[in-house]
């Protein structure tokens, strides 16, 4: 096949093609798409010595007969190349379609093994668009490639072969402007290759200030700054039309280009054979004969002109589909033995920075936790505590010193295993599309009404079930939009719960809660079965004041801990962040 041909690791490196051996399932697609075009090519080569034999033999010796024969002739060949091209589409969009479905499958299941460092790297919105975008650009390229990298060329090789056969001195003009014209197409596709990829990448810009708009409209119309948001698209959307623009003017060059060439080649023609006729050496059928066959070649560098412009974009893409499939994952959650429960974490001279900053956003941090204990974590905003207990379930690497489980350095173990053993609650509270059970029974579909029952009364959970219709079958829209943030808090608290780990992670799950639900859900915790290790984050010093250790950080540094009366008499920040809010 012509795509088993291409060495991947040598010749498609940087090319963007190692991405075609996901056509592997469609050799029969790809194998019969360019013949069925190949035979419908075909046809389209032999009309105009037909039209040249109805000319010579039939027009001027009045011979009916033979223009009747050839006419049908004519009709045959149509009907024959219609249904070859249909054919031939339908393969090829099976084939594109089919790549394009492979590569999206391949690129979520990759992307899904990205560690949170990976993420921040590559960015959310460059993902969504090489996931959308570049694979539909892909598709477009291999369909057209699949349809017209044989059949195009042919016709114009073709074309300049049935001119040989015809005159070939008059050939020799055929010879000359495809040359010319070759020498054309590819010096502007080497020129809008970059481009095109340059392209790409600011789409990546406009699709995050996008995201970043719809995903914060409250805020912007809180502050009535729609009008400085519309600047900032405004601006960005801008550089992307001036860059599309700019290499669409280089692109659409080709097809006048092409026109002026060609028309030229045709008066060339239309002289010589003229000369030629008057001389005696063609007749008249052959001359038009021959400016058919420059018109088919007119046409088909047309098309073939559009298929660079589709490959070049395809190229472009796959080449950016390819840095992330192709992108060595740091973390691997396999790897290490497998840890069967955690009784211990400490955390030993921890320092951590962001791949991304060049600063820590951890400097220094000790503590232990132990089972059955409640540890709160406590400081003002960008203080540093996401950063922390994102640690623990390893989501992040330490830059410096080392967090230990059950006395062993966390890196010895799995992070799969890891993070079985810990069940997390976000600082933004993520439900999912479905029913309430649904969102519930992520950690174990198998779970029974009572142990359902019992998560949802310790998480203050019970009402919200109780004034749905469907009770624990109530649909959940996409986001949870239908439930509001103390509700998808609480039924977030109640799936880590149902989870029965050994560390429960609640970051920041308290802040829509009023503050007798915000007791109430603190003292029925201490109350589980399994007695987890539990970290509570807060900006509230009532949601940690009867923890029994406190971690006060401040810019990244641990600057108290302890209980509460060691830290209101110790702790100057601690102090000051209660005295706020008391």
């Amino acid at each position: 096949m012509w795509y088993s041909k291409i060495n991947i690791n040598k010749r498609g490196k940087g090319l963007g093609l190692g991405i075609l051996k996901y056509l592997k399932n469609y050799k029969l697609e790809c194998t019969l798409s360019p013949i069925f075009k190949f035979l419908e090519a075909t046809m389209e080569l032999l009309v105009p010595l037909l039209v040249a034999n109805i000319i010579d033999k039939g027009i001027k010796l009045s011979n009916n007969g033979n223009i009747i024969a050839n006419a049908a002739i004519m009709v045959l060949f149509a009907v024959l190349g219609f249904a070859f091209a249909i054919v031939a589409q339908y393969y090829a969009a099976k084939a594109s379609v089919g790549l394009a479905a492979s590569l999206r499958e391949k690129l979520y299941e990759h992307i899904n093994k990205f560690s949170f460092s990976d993420l921040d790297e590559s960015g959310a919105s460059s993902l969504i668009t090489r996931m959308t975008s570049d694979v539909n650009q892909v598709q477009s390229g291999v369909n057209l490639t699949l349809r017209l990298a044989l059949r195009s060329p042919l016709i114009v090789f073709g074309a300049m072969i049935m001119a040989f056969t015809i005159s070939s001195k008059i050939a020799l003009i055929f010879l000359a402007v495809i040359l010319i014209l070759f020498v054309i197409v590819f010096g502007v596709m080497l020129i809008t290759i970059p481009m095109y990829k340059n392209i790409q990448s600011k789409l990546d810009n406009v699709l995050t200030l996008t995201r970043e708009n719809l995903s914060g409209i409250r805020v912007i119309r809180a502050f009535c700054k729609e009008k400085s948001e519309e600047k900032g698209f405004i601006s960005a959307n801008g550089v992307l039309c001036t860059s599309q623009n700019r290499t669409g003017a280089i692109s659409a060059m080709l097809n006048p280009i092409t026109i002026v060439v060609i028309n030229f080649a045709i008066i060339a023609i239309i002289s010589s054979g003229a000369k030629m006729t008057y001389e005696g050496v063609l007749t008249q059928g052959a001359v038009v004969a021959l400016y058919n066959y420059m018109a088919q070649i007119l046409v088909e560098l047309l098309k073939l002109a559009n298929l660079i412009i589709n490959i070049t974009k395809a190229i472009a893409s796959g080449k950016r589909i390819e840095e992330v499939l192709n992108r060595k994952l740091s973390e691997e959650l396999l790897v290490g033995e497998t840890l069967k429960n955690i009784d211990e974490i400490e955390f030993k001279d921890v320092s951590f920075n962001y791949p991304t900053s060049s600063e820590n956003s951890l400097e220094d941090i000790s503590f232990t936790a132990k089972r059955g204990e409640v540890v709160g974590i406590v400081g003002s905003t960008g203080s540093g505590k996401t950063t922390l207990i994102n640690l623990i379930p390893a989501f992040y690497n330490v830059t410096s010193g080392e967090i230990l489980i059950n006395g062993k350095n966390i890196n010895n173990y799995s992070k799969k295993s890891i993070r079985q053993n810990i069940a997390y609650v976000p600082q933004k509270a993520v439900l999912f599309k479905g029913s309430i059970r649904k969102n519930l029974l992520w950690a174990n579909s198998s779970l029974n009404e009572s142990e359902i029952e019992n998560a949802l009364a310790v998480s203050q959970s019970k009402n919200i079930v109780s004034e749905k219709d469907l009770g624990l079958d109530a649909i959940v829209e996409p986001s949870g939009r239908n439930f509001s943030g103390g509700q998808k808090q609480r039924l977030t608290i109640a799936r880590a719960i149902l989870k029965n780990s050994d560390v429960l992670i609640l970051d920041d799950s308290f802040s829509a809660l009023d503050n007798n639900t915000d007791k109430a859900l603190r003292k029925a915790l201490k109350s589980l079965d399994k007695a987890p290790i539990i970290f509570i984050v807060s900006q509230r010093t009532s949601t940690v004041a009867n923890a029994d250790k406190i971690i006060v950080l401040d810019e990244g540094s641990m600057v108290g801990y302890g209980k509460e009366t060691e830290l209101l008499e110790n702790c100057d920040v601690y102090t000051e962040i209660y005295n706020a809010q008391f």
